[in-house]
């Protein structure tokens, strides 16, 4: 079967996510998908190409099913980030994204500000769907609520409080999420997340 980019850049982020990428070689890409560096020169120029097309090709592939999306409310979204969330902590070295701001820190800035427009619009679509469907204070601020956790999202894996062990574990995102969402629900906010809390409750 022929070889096409999308194929070999899955390949390669499941091998970035379990060793990081700093110790996989383009010997190693090569090998792992068995065919030559010759051939894989010809899909990118070198590793620095590798590395950025495989991190804009993970960003392009997260992307929550409409179906999905129509069938749950604005509270439910982001029970089902947070699950998201749980996962891709679990599916991924911790080294990978060290590895990517030491080594390439012009891809880590290039792939942050995508990841910090993404964060910002998708906040503030989950903030106008709440406050539509009632469920989140009618008086907020989309715009000041979306900042303040963007902010909180960047801030924390950068402070000596708490360790990174700590911020990616799934008993601290479940707590940070329940903390963002009683500080914007309406009473019938309240109401749905008390009768339905269990379905954010971490898996241990």
């Amino acid at each position: 079967m022929k070889l096409e980019l999308n194929n070999l850049l899955e390949k390669v982020s499941s091998l970035y996510n379990r060793y990081g990428i700093r110790s996989i070689t383009m010997d190693d890409v090569a090998h792992e998908l068995g065919i030559s560096k010759k051939t894989l020169y010809k899909f990118v120029s070198d590793k620095s190409d590798l590395v950025e097309k495989v991190m804009l090709f993970e960003f392009s592939n997260k992307r929550p099913n409409p179906g999905d999306l129509k069938k749950r409310n604005a509270i439910e979204d982001l029970f089902w980030v947070n699950k998201m969330i749980n996962q891709t902590i679990k599916e991924t070295n911790p080294s990978k994204e060290f590895d990517l701001q030491k080594y390439y820190p012009a891809i880590y800035k290039k792939t942050h500000d995508i990841k910090t427009k993404k964060i910002m619009e998708s906040m503030l679509a989950n903030l106008r769907k709440g406050k539509k469907e009632k469920l989140y204070r009618k008086e907020l601020d989309e715009d000041i609520i979306a900042r303040m956790y963007l902010l909180r999202v960047h801030r924390i894996p950068h402070n000596e409080i708490i360790t990174a062990s700590e911020f990616t574990s799934p008993k601290f995102i479940f707590e940070m999420f329940v903390y963002h969402i009683r500080g914007i629900a309406s009473t019938e906010g309240i109401i749905f997340l008390e009768n339905n809390i269990y379905k954010l409750l971490p898996e241990h």
